[in-house]
């Protein structure tokens, strides 16, 4: 996984986190939401990177990735 990927996904769970936060602290249920659906979305890429990684390191490919 590189750098920006990683910066990335870092930057997306940290929005996701305070919009989440935002809404809380403001009754907002929309914006709670929100943040909750970037934050696991994010997580779930951050997972899937990972995995990549993982599957590189190893010399396999889970037939998930697309051809590079």
């Amino acid at each position: 996984m590189g750098i920006f990927e990683k910066l990335k996904v870092k930057a997306e769970e940290l929005l996701g986190r305070a919009e989440q936060v935002y809404g809380e602290s403001h009754g907002d249920a929309a914006a709670t939401v929100g943040g909750e659906a970037r934050l696991l979305e994010a997580e779930a890429e951050e997972d899937e990177l990972e995995r990549e990684e993982r599957a590189k390191d190893r010399g396999q490919d889970d037939g998930l990735t697309g051809a590079r």
